[in-house]
């Protein structure tokens, strides 16, 4: 039942993506029940203030949206694929230059055609967050399946 069809493994902590976010360096994190964590380590490529070390807003943004969206693909335990509906990010504050960037995101509930997120990302200190994030997602065709109990 734990058993997620998708290429994430359940347990790994160093898999990488596919597409726009294997490229950015985005991995499978961490992940349980409720929820899900991807993490995104610094590289210089992805620097947004070279005086600073400060990772770009945009990577961020993306790790972000990835982790809601898996998020619910781990509430209803399968794939639907899905399109951004709505994606709020609100900074508190710039990531530490040098840290790996972690977003956790869960799913707050999955409607016929709509999901519900939301997510904190944080560099190495939940209690101290980057940004939070919410989101909504929308099957284009059909409706989301859901997860056994």
């Amino acid at each position: 039942m734990d058993d997620i069809p998708m290429t994430m493994p359940p347990t790994a902590t160093d898999e990488r993506f596919g597409g726009h976010g294997g490229r950015l360096g985005i991995r499978f994190h961490a992940r349980g029940r409720d929820w899900i964590e991807l993490a995104l380590p610094w590289s210089a490529e992805l620097v947004g203030d070279e005086e600073t070390g400060v990772l770009a807003s945009g990577p961020i943004i993306a790790l972000m949206d990835m982790a809601t969206s898996l998020a619910v693909w781990n509430r209803i335990r399968g794939f639907a694929p899905h399109a951004t509906l709505d994606l709020r990010i609100d900074y508190f504050r710039p990531a530490r230059s040098g840290a790996t960037v972690i977003g956790r995101a869960e799913c707050l509930r999955v409607a016929r055609s709509v999901s519900f997120t939301r997510g904190i990302a944080h560099d190495g200190d939940i209690d101290d967050p980057i940004a939070h994030v919410a989101a909504t997602f929308m099957v284009p065709t059909g409706s989301y399946t859901r997860a056994a109990s």
